[in-house]
């Protein structure tokens, strides 16, 4: 992966993490964290939306991607929310 490379996937965790955070009230991780939050779930929407079947291009790969994270990233957080509640 080029230096180019990493910054767009760190921009895109960010972002995503960001956006996850305002949709899903309460969670506020900071920069760091949101980007941790939008890295993992960018991952986990790329292991889960494929499996339910879902899969979309909004014409841009680089929206794409921030919104294919942010699904992701509100599924983790609302995951976190619920292991926090037990």
């Amino acid at each position: 992966m080029t230096a180019t490379g990493l910054i767009i996937f760190l921009l895109i965790g960010a972002i995503a993490g960001w956006l996850a955070g305002l949709i899903v009230r309460g969670f506020g991780f900071g920069l760091l964290g949101n980007i941790v939050v939008g890295i993992v779930g960018a991952f986990l929407a790329g292991w889960l939306l494929p499996i339910l079947g879902v899969g979309f291009s909004l014409g841009n790969p680089i929206v794409t991607s921030i919104v294919y994270a942010m699904i992701g990233a509100i599924v983790l957080l609302v995951l976190i929310g619920l292991i926090r509640r037990a």
